[in-house]
């Protein structure tokens, strides 16, 4: 009897042991933290002049220039509340700094000017609420990524072969574009979808080489919503191994700031973007590219109000006070080849060939004037994977412009992280 006593006991013991252990793992298994981030050294064997474009036959022939850099440094942390509810964050350092920065402008007198890219010390790229209904429809609320084109939606550093993301992308379009909205989302077994309605982008911020790219900052403590825009990404997985997606942005920019503008009072400079891109992978190879292309109404108009007012009312404003394009294009294709241990996770080494087209003043009343904005860029390089959360890279790559021009060549090496854990 005695021994049945201690027996029970003890059984009693072990159950409750594995009840604690049990409630602590689900208690644990609510919390993700992770992050990425890249470091980069890179040497350009060609001039980084104020007047390279302007002049390029004086400057055909000066000295290379190098550069180290932190791209992207990104904490995340993650909880789910349960009963659906979950919250998401992340915290990034562009540069290695506060975002706020000075630099020399091309083109533009050589002047120094100071950047401040968003208010504040960091920038929050994540920060939203989420309640799942279903795996088919999701509401999500706060600031999010807006998914249009392949680089936004995919912008984690094992996510494309070249060390800086691509460029034609984070050229003309916001990268990572993200704002404060309302996205409604859900995945089916083939296809996933997701719209969201958000604040517009800002056109005071508009360059001509820059495009539309800084326009989803905001230099205020806030984001002025003036005008509203919306969103929609529709992949497909039908296919094994290919995600076929297209994606679209439409709202207008023009009156979205603080300044106030009594002179164009027609112009509501809509921005329009439509963009499809793909991805493919088996043991062996990966491909990837995307076909973008944006168009700006009252483009020249919006040029005139950045160039003539904020040059003598607002000198200290974050306008670029530039022209820019009524269309901007970027397409691109990459595609790597496992040379070392495919289908694997540790000890990958990946050959890869990467090509794209960009314009940020693809067309405009003053298109011929900015026709070094056009660029072909080549590279090839290597990728290896020691582990699956961690990608060193080297590459050699080449810009090709008009014969005017002078063509930019150069390499750089870099290693990143890209890891998400559960407590």
């Amino acid at each position: 009897m005695k021994k049945l006593i201690t027996l029970s006991v003890a059984t009693l013991l072990t159950i409750v042991a594995m009840a604690q252990t049990d409630s602590i793992q689900v208690k644990k298994n609510r919390l993700s933290l992770g992050g990425y981030g890249e470091a980069v050294m890179s040497r350009n064997f060609y001039s980084d002049h104020i007047y390279r474009y302007s002049k390029p036959e004086a400057h055909a022939d000066d000295d290379s220039h190098g550069r180290f850099d932190l791209p992207h440094v990104v904490f995340f942390v993650a909880y789910d509340f349960g009963k659906g509810w979950k919250l998401n964050t992340e915290i990034e350092f562009e540069h290695g700094g506060a975002e706020t920065a000075v630099e020399m402008e091309a083109e533009e007198s050589g002047e120094y000017e100071a950047e401040v890219e968003r208010g504040g010390e960091v920038a929050l790229e994540q920060f939203w609420i989420q309640k799942s209904f279903s795996n088919e429809l999701n509401i999500r609320a706060g600031e999010i990524i807006i998914p249009v084109g392949l680089t936004n939606q995919g912008h984690l550093p094992n996510e494309f072969f070249t060390v800086y993301r691509p460029e034609g992308e984070n050229t003309i379009l916001p990268c990572t574009w993200h704002q404060v909205g309302i996205s409604f989302w859900g995945r089916t077994e083939n296809w996933k979808y997701e719209a969201i309605f958000t604040s517009g982008l800002n056109a005071d911020q508009f360059g001509n080489e820059s495009f539309v790219h800084y326009g989803a900052a905001s230099p205020y403590e806030f984001k002025v919503a003036n005008n509203y825009a919306g969103v929609l990404r529709v992949d497909n997985y039908s296919i094994p191994g290919l995600r076929l997606g297209v994606s679209g942005y439409a709202g207008p920019t023009f009156r979205n700031s603080l300044s106030k503008n009594t002179k164009y009072k027609d112009c509501k400079g809509t921005l329009v973007v439509g963009s499809f891109d793909f991805q493919y992978r088996n043991r062996r190879i990966i491909a990837r590219g995307y076909a973008d292309y944006a168009h700006l109404c009252d483009a020249y108009e919006i040029g005139l109000w950045n160039r003539e007012t904020f040059a003598t009312k607002y000198d200290d404003s974050p306008s670029k006070r530039q022209y820019v394009g009524s269309d901007a294009v970027a397409f691109s294709l990459e595609l790597g080849c496992s040379l070392l241990n495919p289908n694997k996770t540790d000890n990958v080494l990946y050959l890869f060939g990467h090509y794209e087209y960009y314009d940020s003043f693809f067309k405009g009343k003053l298109s011929d004037t900015y026709e070094w904005c056009g660029k072909h860029r080549m590279a090839v390089g290597l990728n290896f994977m020691p582990m699956k959360e961690i990608v060193i890279k080297a590459e050699y790559s080449k810009r090709f412009l008009k014969s005017q021009y002078n063509d930019e060549p150069g390499v750089s090496l870099g290693i990143a992280y890209s890891g998400f854990f559960k407590f």
